[in-house]
């Protein structure tokens, strides 16, 4: 099975968009983007890939969510469009969490990525 063209998954990507209310959007003033890219993590361990998926940044310019496609590519090819699109749905709320903990003074998702992190680093599940 071919994975979804880039097109296709920004078809996808706005019907996702589609589903969340204005309010959420508030500070998101870069808005939200597909890189064509597949972006492996800093920290990866050679041999065992660790793929960014989404990303939510903040820099001079505003605030904005990236979703890259190459890595969704590397890891969901050959799945079907309904179980990538679950996939994009998950990586698109968790992006759109960490701006809104952002915009609270909250870091708990960060937290929570950095114990996956450290899971994945050790091997554990401690």
């Amino acid at each position: 099975m071919a994975f979804v063209t880039v097109s296709e998954m920004t078809e996808l990507l706005e019907d996702l968009v589609d589903e969340l209310p204005e309010e959420l959007f508030e500070g998101l003033n870069q808005g939200i983007i597909i890189r064509e890219q597949a972006k492996q993590h800093a920290q990866a361990i050679p041999g065992r890939p660790l793929y960014i998926m989404g990303e939510y940044v903040r820099n001079k310019l505003g605030k904005q969510i990236i979703i890259y496609y190459g890595s969704f590519e590397r890891i969901y090819g050959g799945r079907s469009k309904a179980e990538l699109k679950d996939r994009l749905r998950e990586t698109l709320r968790h992006e759109f969490r960490h701006h809104w903990e952002y915009l609270a003074g909250e870091r708990e998702l960060e937290y929570l990525d950095d114990e996956f992190l450290r899971k994945y680093i050790f091997g554990t599940d401690r």
